[in-house]
């Protein structure tokens, strides 16, 4: 870990506290155990819950930190939820819903696909120069790690840290999936993409083939000067574009 988020991730603890989310970890099997952030209190209203998926080289707290500083004081009950998933928690989400369609509502997807095929992945990587995902996420050099802050933001440079490395990287190969294994799953919900408009990881040419894939079912829109990460690059943008796709939805369950 950077020596910056050493000092940063305490003082981020201490506000998510102030703002009413708590952390907690379950373990699902022996071994594998997920780390969340919940919300202190939440109310009975009839209304989705908002879960955050994060990407593959933040921790959710730090992904979404302007997020659920924004959204904290609006807490929402459970029965149902609407993912917003970013790069690897966009192939998350897109699992999630087509195993879960009852439970998940809606998504909102950032900066990801559908899956990571062979020819998405090759094509990533020739766009950011690296032979393999590991290699590009799992920088071992200074330099390394200055490229990959290069590629991922559009202009403001950000910490990353790099924990469990021997898990990552199998989690990495194990992610790619042959093409002729694809197939599109049947989905019920509905989609927003909110891109960065200047990633290069998952380019307008990816997103523009995701919301054909979604068959009329998704809306785009793009942020600009904003890279793969946008929602910390440019989060008051963000922000504002993902509480009028919540307040849009939740207004049409309410007419219906």
């Amino acid at each position: 870990m950077l020596n910056t988020l050493s000092l940063y991730k305490p003082l981020l603890h201490g506000l998510m506290k102030l703002a009413g989310v708590r952390p907690q970890a379950v373990e699902i099997e022996p071994g594998t155990v997920i780390n969340f952030w919940l919300p202190t209190e939440t109310t009975t209203k009839n209304r989705p819950a908002v879960v955050f998926l994060h990407g593959f080289g933040f921790d959710g707290i730090l992904t979404w930190q302007f997020q659920v500083l924004a959204l904290a004081k609006k807490k929402l009950g459970v029965e149902k939820c609407t993912l917003v998933g970013l790069s690897y928690g966009g192939m998350i989400g897109f699992k999630m819903a087509e195993m879960f369609p009852n439970l998940v509502d809606s998504m909102v997807i950032t900066c990801s696909v559908m899956a990571l095929t062979e020819s998405i992945s090759r094509a990533g990587l020739q766009r950011i120069g690296f032979s393999s995902w590991a290699e590009y996420l799992s920088p071992e050099t200074v330099k390394g790690v200055k490229k990959l802050l290069d590629v991922a933001f559009y202009k403001l440079p950000w910490a990353l840290y790099f924990d469990h490395r021997k898990e990552r990287h199998e989690l990495l190969d194990a992610l790619i999936v042959k093409d002729k294994d694809f197939t599109v799953p049947h989905f019920t919900q509905r989609f927003h993409l909110l891109w960065g408009g200047d990633d290069i990881i998952f380019d307008t040419e990816e997103v523009r083939n995701l919301k054909e894939l979604l068959e009329g079912k998704a809306t785009l829109h793009c942020i600009q000067r904003a890279g793969h990460l946008p929602e910390l690059e440019r989060p008051f943008v963000y922000n504002r574009q993902l509480k009028n796709i919540l307040a849009s939805w939740y207004e049409d369950e309410q007419g219906n």
